[in-house]
């Protein structure tokens, strides 16, 4: 097998704490096991490859990719563009009338010389990649590509762990750590914590469980007011979960007036359906993405959970915090930082054998490490409210599963 010459990054889709590192991990591997490869990152995800735009890896890039570990977001840029999508693409001015997007970056990646494409991403940037490597192999040009799955949701099949969900859970759980103290600005308060997580409640239900863990190493001071009952969780609202509102009301009212205040962990994408049932049935425009998503920041899940919930429980004033931006935007900690090393030096081994595919750890094959097939890659899994832990975090607080 022919080692590549030159190779090309990429990071698409929305952010996560993995981008930076996963981008300085590939980089320094290369350095590793093969310094003679050249390599070039495209700017702004598949936007920058359309377009042309793209930045050398230099000798002083490859001397600092270690810093890129401390980072979040992604120095090279992210955009949201489907490929098969073409009049989405041409209204952004990335084609021309008459073109195929598939074709000018087939194009663009054959006048590059580049010949091993890796992608970080979610489902929709991988699959769009492994389109993009079977158009070109029609055309009889070879392209490897290798994925990294990244989401927060880790919603991703059939990939155990997608990077960065784990640091995300972390900086959300560090985020509400502070924005509970609004309980004592105003009595009756009602705090809602809305989480990222459009279809899979994976993320809203590790960052409950991570900030609960943060709360058993306080010691509180109830007799002047501090008590952890004050600053516990009270609800989790996952989409996977049914929820009675009426009977919910019922029992958050009797934590209501023990306490003085409520806090909810409610996942962006719970009560979606029913929000948009509503704007339908009242001719509002629901905006989606370029890949018919709706998009979230304009339905507002948490507000409509503030004001379901507001009036029934006697709440004197509804707080909703977003840690979705906060959370999805950190460096990754030291667990995504094991998991994103371990990645990318096997997606630079995949790269140096020809081998194409996502690299993760495999649910079908028992976690094993591997380039996962892109066929087999899906997005849409759901988190299995049943699972043990999570059932225990729901005993713990009172809430019934």
């Amino acid at each position: 097998m022919t080692r590549p010459a030159k190779v090309g990054i990429l990071t698409a889709g929305g952010l996560a704490p993995c981008l930076s590192s996963a981008i300085g991990g590939l980089i320094e591997r290369y350095g590793e096991l093969a310094p003679e490869v050249e390599i070039l990152c495209y700017v702004g995800g598949y936007a920058g490859l359309l377009k042309g735009d793209s930045l050398p890896v230099t000798p002083a890039v490859r001397a600092g990719a270690h810093l890129l570990h401390r980072f979040g977001g992604s120095p090279i840029g992210n955009s949201r563009v489907k490929l098969t999508n073409t009049a989405d693409c041409l209204r952004r001015g990335l084609i021309k009338a008459g073109q195929d997007p598939r074709q000018v970056a087939a194009d663009q990646l054959v006048r590059d010389g580049v010949d091993v494409l890796h992608t970080i991403g979610g489902d929709d940037t991988n699959i769009a990649a492994a389109d993009l490597a079977s158009f070109l192999a029609g055309h009889g040009y070879p392209l490897a590509v290798i994925g990294l799955p990244k989401t927060v949701d880790n919603d991703v099949y059939p990939i155990r762990q997608s990077l960065g969900a784990l640091t995300a859970a972390d900086y959300g759980a560090t985020f509400f750590e502070n924005v509970v103290a609004e309980h004592g600005a105003n009595p009756r308060m009602l705090i809602v914590h809305e989480v990222m997580g459009r279809g899979c409640g994976w993320l809203t239900a590790a960052t409950a469980r991570a900030y609960r863990a943060r709360l058993d190493q306080k010691t509180f001071l109830p007799e002047l007011g501090l008590s952890r009952a004050r600053h516990e969780v009270h609800g989790v609202y996952l989409p996977e979960m049914q929820l009675n509102v009426a009977a919910e009301a019922v029992r958050l009212r009797r934590v209501m007036d023990a306490l003085d205040c409520v806090n909810l962990f409610v996942s962006e994408g719970a009560g979606v359906a029913s929000i948009v049932r509503e704007m339908e049935a009242n001719n509002e425009p629901v905006a989606r993405d370029a890949f018919g998503h709706v998009k979230l920041d304009t339905v507002n899940p948490g507000a409509w959970f503030g004001k379901q919930f507001g009036a029934m429980i006697g709440a004197e004033k509804t707080l909703v915090q977003k840690s979705g931006y906060y959370a999805r935007s950190a460096p990754a900690n030291a667990d995504d930082l094991r998991l994103i090393r371990r990645c990318t030096d096997l997606a630079v081994q995949c790269a140096l054998d020809g081998v194409s595919g996502v690299v993760g750890e495999d649910e079908d094959r028992g976690g094993e490490l591997r380039a996962i097939e892109f066929g087999r890659i899906k997005g849409g899994k759901p988190f299995d409210p049943g699972t043990p832990w999570f059932r225990q975090l729901l005993a713990d607080i009172g809430q019934e599963g």
